[in-house]
């Protein structure tokens, strides 16, 4: 079994050296013993648990930049959709690829990802060492045999990614309750009991979804799913920014886990503001996720927990509102128990993840509180070293390969813009 050594580092404000065998973390103490497979230098560096990122979609990062400072409706219709119709599951590798090593790159390990051609994002995580639940996006549009078609193709990629490593889940991926037909939406409920799988859906992200779907239902988006059984602890619902009072006991109630999605949410001006103290005080769990790189232009998992904590300060009118302590929690530990994961925490058995973080960095002086610095004034470029599943993903802010997958990237934009 492989071992490393990870020396001298500061663990909880104390000096130590961890030692992982295999892919847990075996042992954390002072003086282990010095004849690990490998061994990493760790003089200077705080570990940390890595950051979880539970809302994204990976390969629009080569959409980065294509297409910015415009309406939702008009941003998806006249140029995303557009764009993602010429995506070939090459291109889809290659900016998944592109996203993992941004992400592995700002201390994340996990993505909770949403796209098309799900074998080719789970080649990209699995690849990169990354952790990641692959969501097959399934839109049907109302259309019965769109359904159909789109309903084999949920089995297809189950069947794909269950040859891959236990780092790869499969998750599937309904658009939005205006994209996705009750039937559909029924089936992909069934679907996922049967096979014990979580369920990645897009709620309530602005107000016109909420007007048509009282037009549409008579009842608002997470009274309408309720409505069909759909609700449920496998669900992972992002954005839910216009929620009523009803809505926020149900989704707490059927204990669907919540993703806030703040900086996309800015960008594409979305209106309202998740309802986070309401939630949390009613027993919900809430998350961070990043979205896709065309609304957020950003993947790192620091600048989201800095965003989320401010944004529900200003909301609330109170400075203690969501500390920093909570925000770290939310894409750390929580996350981790939220997907299952044996991770979130820096502890003798559980899984070998963990980022090594830089505190000389003149962003994390002069040191008076860990949580304020790594949430309000830390970004990705304080993490030195990353370790997932026990495999050292990087090394000095060196991740091997990187200038090809960047090299890589550009030449697929550039003939997806010209095609």
């Amino acid at each position: 079994m492989k071992s490393l050594l990870i020396r001298d580092i500061v663990l909880d404000n104390k000096p130590a050296d961890i030692l992982i065998q295999g892919n847990r973390i075996k042992s954390i103490g002072r003086r282990l013993p010095k004849n690990a497979g490998r061994t990493v230098d760790g003089r200077g560096l705080t570990a940390l648990p890595p950051l979880f990122n539970c809302h994204t979609h990976a390969a629009m990062s080569l959409l980065r930049g294509y297409a910015d400072d415009m309406r939702l409706s008009e941003w998806l219709q006249t140029r995303i959709w557009p764009a993602e119709a010429r995506f070939s599951r090459d291109d889809v590798r290659i900016g998944a690829r592109l996203a993992c090593l941004e992400m592995i790159k700002s201390g994340t390990t996990f993505f909770n990802d949403m796209y098309w051609h799900g074998r080719a994002a789970a080649e990209a995580a699995e690849e990169m060492g990354m952790r990641a639940v692959i969501g097959a996006g399934f839109i049907d549009g109302g259309d019965p045999a769109r359904g159909a078609a789109q309903r084999r193709m949920l089995e297809e990629v189950r069947q794909e990614l269950s040859g891959f490593s236990s780092r790869i889940l499969f998750a599937p991926g309904p658009h939005a309750i205006y994209t996705v037909s009750s039937e559909s939406l029924r089936f992909i409920k069934a679907f996922a009991g049967e096979w014990g799988l979580p369920i990645h859906i897009h709620l309530s992200e602005t107000e016109s979804e909420v007007n048509d779907s009282i037009g549409a239902h008579k009842l608002r988006p997470a009274e309408y799913l309720d409505s069909l059984g759909f609700l449920g602890p496998e669900v992972f619902a992002a954005h839910c920014l216009h929620l009523s009072e009803r809505e926020v006991d149900l989704l707490a109630a059927s204990r669907v886990k919540i993703i806030h999605v703040p900086a996309s949410n800015l960008k594409l001006a979305a209106g309202g503001q998740m309802p986070y103290r309401a939630l949390t005080k009613a027993g919900a769990s809430v998350l961070l996720g990043t979205d896709g790189c065309s609304s957020n232009n950003s993947l790192d998992m620091f600048q989201t927990m800095k965003m989320a904590a401010l944004l529900q300060k200003h909301a609330a009118n109170d400075p203690a509102s969501l500390p920093a302590p909570d925000a770290w929690a939310m894409a750390t530990a929580v996350a981790a128990q939220a997907f299952g994961i044996d991770a979130g925490r820096i502890e003798e058995g559980r899984l070998a993840d963990l980022i090594l973080v830089d505190l000389d960095r003149p962003e994390c002086a002069p040191g008076y509180n860990l949580a304020a610095d790594l949430v309000y004034s830390a970004n990705g470029y304080c993490v030195d070293t990353v370790v997932c599943d026990g495999r050292v993903l990087m090394l000095r802010r060196k991740v091997p390969g990187e200038e090809e997958i960047i090299a890589d990237a550009r030449r697929a934009a550039r003939r997806l813009a010209n095609a």
